[in-house]
């Protein structure tokens, strides 16, 4: 029986992999957390990258998320020989998943083209510096599934080769209208969804922001979702002293609060899209009008499905004249898809 390696991260990446995994049941899955080799693996083992998906929070809920699920883990990959890998993020490209069938999966919003964007790729620094503005620029895959046409634009405007990418939709952002039915308690309020700006070294005017929101909110009730890799106890402190009413959500599912929100506010965050998909009043620090031409296909949760196919082409090319979604046939060439004669 062939085997998949899932490479793991956030929760929201972990749950991805989840997905796809569920629709190749055909195939053995292993599961591992995000991991890296030589001084940022050693840096992550000291619990010095614990601000980032190597370590922290993102790795404790990672590795529940697997327990209670009985996934099988393979910590770094190291116990099988595997014939593909599935990723959320190629800024790392692991020594042992070199030689091996990548298939990228866009794991959300990538992070504006700031100055580290574009002096990472002048000076051809290590890519995870500039965090997910450079996701695909690695080339280290067969193919990146993506969430919309207009996501493959920007990629493809970025140089990533366009035929390795395959628009399929991506999970968790492909079935919005399924948030609709929850159980979270509260409804008609604005809330406010912060980013970890702070916890990457990035400028947070955090008071304003909050004051910003207090603005909008105009005397309706406020509830703040802190980012699960955010520094809780100072972002507690700063909202009580500035909004004392506010309620403050450290755990809970974001897209079931945005589901019975009135009024959404982010900063960089992926949760934009699920606001505006569910035609909330949205405010971002990203430019709305460019959200929407990016916003992730809706496909009723059919995502996972169409990635699974495109993971069953690159296992077993000879049964696929072409991947799914693909113009033109691909022809292996070590671990490359080169275009076909």
């Amino acid at each position: 029986m062939k085997r998949i390696l899932y490479v793991c991260g956030s929760l929201n990446q972990t749950t991805m992999m989840h997905k796809i995994a569920a629709q190749l049941a055909e195939y053995a899955a292993s599961f591992t957390p995000y991991y890296a080799d030589d001084l940022m693996g050693w840096m992550s083992q000291k619990g010095l990258l614990n601000f980032t998906i190597l370590g922290g929070r993102h790795r404790q809920k990672t590795e529940q998320y697997l327990a209670e699920h009985q996934l099988e883990v393979d910590f770094g990959g190291k116990s099988n020989d595997y014939d593909l890998v599935v990723t959320g993020s190629d800024l790392i490209i692991q020594k042992n998943l070199r030689n091996k069938p990548v298939i990228l999966i866009q794991e959300g919003m990538t992070d504006p083209e700031g100055w580290m964007y574009w002096l990472v790729r002048l000076l051809k620094l290590p890519r995870w510096l500039a965090n997910t503005s450079v996701t695909g620029l690695s080339n280290a895959y067969d193919y990146f599934c993506v969430a919309s046409v207009g996501y493959r634009d920007l990629f493809v405007r970025k140089g990533v080769n366009p035929e390795k990418i395959i628009v399929t939709g991506i999970p968790n952002f492909d079935d919005v209208q399924s948030f609709k039915k929850n159980n979270f308690p509260h409804r008609g309020y604005v809330l406010v969804a912060t980013s970890p700006l702070r916890e990457v070294y990035q400028w947070d005017d955090r008071i304003r922001f909050i004051e910003q929101a207090q603005r909008i909110a105009a005397g309706r009730k406020l509830i703040f979702k802190l980012h699960p890799n955010e520094n809780f106890e100072r972002a507690t402190v700063e909202i009580r002293k500035q909004a004392p009413g506010a309620l403050i959500c450290y755990d809970g599912d974001i897209n079931q609060m945005i589901a019975n929100c009135d009024v959404l506010i982010t900063q960089y965050s992926s949760v934009a899209f699920i606001g505006l998909a569910l035609g909330k009043e949205v405010h971002s620090y990203f430019d709305l009008h460019t959200l929407r031409r990016l916003l992730p296909n809706q496909n009723g949760g059919a995502s996972a499905r169409r990635i699974a196919e495109v993971c069953r082409h690159v296992l077993n090319p000879s049964e696929y004249q072409r991947a799914p979604g693909q113009q033109k046939a691909p022809s292996r060439s070590g671990n490359s898809i080169q275009k076909a004669a």
